[in-house]
């Protein structure tokens, strides 16, 4: 029996994508501000690929709670491969807006928390002063509250690698060869925790604050 994160399904709905005027940290490649509609119905997982998931695939990794890291967006892919060939089932990574949407949960603010995140909300490690507030390592499930949609860590814990190639924003259909990252980890600032944060990365790349959650077509 293949062990998998706990999948919720996510209801359809809009939302705008992007960074809004309100919010001091945005920059160039969180714009313009802009509606999306999801219309596919997807469970998608209520905390990030864990440890002992992943080990089931990659025996060389110690099973544990909390969230696999140092996997790129190529180890990714093949994991995704065996678990679909596993399971029949559409296992997939989630889209850019479908993981934005999944994080704001119905919110506009800056933060699906409000326009500030305390360390009580989410796992960061240093306050926008540069003091240290927080544990300084990843955590498991249950460590944090889950947002509206009842998924957990979608602001900190681990950056999560999502399918798509990189935009410089989003009035540009041109596409890089780097893939997009989303949802700041616990080494970040709460500035790299908002909402509509964004970066890129090679599919090469593995980081000891980068992972994954997965999402099933419904």
């Amino acid at each position: 029996m293949i062990e998998l994160p706990v999948m919720l399904p996510i209801p359809m709905g809009d939302f705008l994508m992007g960074s809004s005027d309100n919010d001091r940290f945005a920059n160039a490649t969180e714009r313009p501000l802009h509606r999306v509609e999801i219309t596919r119905p997807v469970a998608v997982a209520g905390f990030p690929v864990a440890e002992s998931q992943w080990a089931q695939f990659d025996p060389r990794v110690a099973p544990s709670e909390l969230p696999v890291v140092n996997v790129s967006w190529d180890d990714v892919q093949a994991y995704l491969a065996w678990l679909r060939q596993q399971t029949s089932e559409p296992f997939r990574l989630l889209t850019e807006c479908e993981w934005e949407y999944c994080c704001r949960a119905g919110t506009t603010t800056v933060f699906h928390t409000g326009d500030n995140l305390d360390p009580s909300q989410g796992n960061y490690l240093y306050d926008e002063h540069g003091f240290k507030v927080g544990c300084g390592h990843r955590t498991p499930p249950g460590a944090y509250p889950a947002n509206a949609f009842g998924l957990e860590c979608m602001s900190g814990n681990v950056c999560e690698w999502v399918q798509d190639a990189w935009r410089p924003n989003y009035a540009t259909d041109h596409a890089t060869a780097t893939r997009v990252i989303r949802g700041g980890a616990w080494d970040y600032l709460p500035r790299l925790l908002r909402s509509a944060w964004r970066d890129a990365a090679p599919s090469t790349t593995r980081r000891d604050n980068l992972g994954f959650r997965i999402a099933c077509d419904l």
